[in-house]
């Protein structure tokens, strides 16, 4: 989270010719509400099928650059439906994630201590963003249009 999925698929997108598709919009947008009125509301649990729904929704229709949430890769079938898949994963140290998500946030999973709680989720989730992954591209100290950049070499792919 915070490390410019959105800003950096968008930019793929644009420089590709191809449409742009965010996993975690397409829940808000279904379910009428902000992620984190989903989690207080309903739980992390409930949150988590409609991620796994978004995303095999998208993995299905979508032609272009695709956006998942943090935490779609901890669900066993969508890893496995991205094998093969062109996956970047963005990376970032928690000194860069700070800066980008802050201390004040209205992230769910931040809530508490954000800068232990961003530690946490990345090390229950770090080797699984590796183990669907292609290329890892680093963006610490980078602007989005040089990750956008560095995931284009990093995949060998030409603009359109």
């Amino acid at each position: 989270m915070g490390v410019g999925k959105s800003t950096v698929g968008e930019l793929l997108a644009a420089r590709l010719n191809v449409p742009y598709r965010d996993t975690d919009a397409d829940i808000v947008e279904a379910e009428g509400r902000p992620i984190a009125e989903i989690f207080v509301d309903e739980g992390e649990a409930h949150f988590r099928e409609l991620e796994r729904q978004a995303v095999r929704a998208a993995l299905a229709a979508h032609p272009g650059v695709l956006a998942l949430g943090g935490g779609a890769v901890m669900d066993d079938g969508t890893r496995a439906a991205l094998a093969g898949l062109p996956v970047v994963y963005l990376s970032m140290n928690v000194t860069e994630a700070i800066k980008r998500v802050g201390l004040n946030t209205a992230r769910p999973l931040l809530a508490v201590n954000p800068r232990q709680q961003w530690k946490q989720l990345m090390e229950s989730r770090r080797h699984l963003y590796a183990e669907v992954a292609h290329a890892v591209v680093e963006t610490d100290d980078r602007t989005p249009e040089e990750v956008a950049q560095a995931v284009l070499d990093a995949l060998e792919l030409k603009e359109a």
